[in-house]
């Protein structure tokens, strides 16, 4: 019987974990391909080194990417605004410390979270792996 309800409490455990993923479920940011790759070890990525900076790259993703180094880990987002439709709002989101800000309705996010309190999307996020002394950042 103890068996039994260990394997009970232990079914909930098993399915309630994530493969990682990343929900990109938002329907005003299309979907480009994104491979970008950044040698840390050059100067012009010397920022990122230091937790609460960033980097911003406009050759990659929808309006372009922003690389945020969240202190014990690294975080890219599109610039594209989330919560406006990809054709009414042309302008890239802009930087400013740990914000971004749709120049469109003046939304601010978070760059550590990608959210913004009430607001239905948050930031397109991308994938992030350090490779050595390389930041790959795909999706």
């Amino acid at each position: 019987m103890k068996k039994i309800f260990v394997f009970l409490l232990a079914i909930p455990v098993l399915f309630a974990c994530d493969g990682g993923t990343i929900n990109n479920n938002n329907p005003n940011i299309p979907n480009y391909p994104v491979n970008l790759s950044l040698n840390l070890n050059l100067p012009q990525y010397s920022n990122l080194q230091f937790p609460s900076n960033h980097i911003v790259n406009y050759t990659q993703g929808a309006r372009g990417i922003v690389v945020f180094n969240a202190g014990n880990s690294f975080v890219a987002y599109d610039l594209a605004c989330p919560n406006q439709t990809f054709d009414s709002c042309g302008s890239p989101m802009t930087i400013t410390g740990i914000e971004a800000k749709c120049t469109c309705d003046n939304k601010i996010y978070n760059l550590f979270s990608g959210q913004s309190p009430g607001m239905q999307y948050p930031m397109k996020q991308y994938r992030v792996q350090m490779s050595g002394g390389n930041l790959m950042i795909f999706n």
